[in-house]
């Protein structure tokens, strides 16, 4: 099943534009496992067996693994979503960004390692550093677009004059991500929430692109402007982030029963937008 497939079949059964990010930070655990690395799957497991029937797909954060050497933890994670949540997708977060056969080694890592559905990628080195993952062809990538730190500004919002029209830089992304780099349907893109008025100009550019957006909850991005602004023609094709607020939501022994409650309220938000 194609990506884009995917994100359709889990939007309809979950009824859920929520994409719930898995960033553990032992040092923020419940007390019973504070500061416990090796508790890493223990704790993304019980948010996922908590949230499984809320989301549209889950966002790990592989830093956040490997900086613990937990990526054997990810591994099992990631079949335990398969098992716990076989409909829902799973987009790891790693923004790679280099060319040729250094490329090629993270495509295996991603799809094959880890199996994941979907990856972030930084398209700075232009489609080079885009074509190896495309040759998976039932998997997607997220180009980085319009993100929503401060410093984003530096390059995404500064206009291309030797253009037509001088559209910015992140336009420009958006535009060759929705037309010639697009060449068997498996993109999307990364938009920050906190920016919703370049939401609607990237949706714009790329009108039936999946956005995925994460800024929300913790960072700031209202959630009721995000989803108005990405709309498009199918709902399936927007997913909003939110990481902290959720898995974070309390550091008791009701954890996993927190983040549920926060994931049930952020779901419904997005859907009445």
């Amino acid at each position: 099943m194609k990506f884009l497939d995917q994100l359709l079949r889990s939007n309809t059964q979950n009824q859920s534009l929520l994409c719930v990010g898995l960033d553990p930070e032992p040092n923020r655990f419940p007390l019973k496992w504070r500061g416990q690395s090796d508790k890493i799957f223990d704790f993304c497991a019980e948010i996922i067996n908590a949230t499984a029937d809320l989301v549209m797909a889950y966002k790990p954060q592989i830093a956040y693994f490997s900086s613990h050497r937990a990526e054997l933890q990810l591994e099992r994670l990631i079949r335990h979503i398969r098992d716990v949540a076989p409909s829902v997708p799973i987009i790891l977060d790693a923004k790679r960004g280099d060319i040729g056969s250094t490329a090629q080694q993270y495509a295996i890592e991603a799809f094959e390692r880890y199996g994941a559905d979907a990856l972030t990628l930084s398209p700075f080195m232009g489609f080079d550093s885009i074509a190896p993952y495309l040759k998976y062809h039932d998997k997607g990538a997220f180009l980085l677009c319009r993100t929503s730190n401060p410093g984003g500004d530096d390059l995404q919002n500064q206009r291309l004059s030797t253009m037509e029209n001088n559209p910015h830089l992140y336009e420009h992304i958006a535009s060759l991500a929705n037309g010639p780099w697009n060449t068997n349907g498996q993109l999307g893109l990364v938009v920050g929430a906190t920016y919703p008025n370049e939401i609607e100009r990237v949706r714009q550019k790329a009108p039936t692109l999946p956005l995925l957006i994460p800024g929300i909850g913790a960072q700031g991005g209202d959630a009721i402007a995000t989803v108005k602004a990405a709309k498009s023609t199918e709902r399936a094709r927007v997913i909003v982030t939110s990481s902290r607020a959720i898995i974070y939501a309390s550091d008791q022994d009701d954890f996993a029963n927190a983040s549920r409650q926060e994931a049930l309220k952020t779901r419904a938000l997005l859907q009445s937008s």
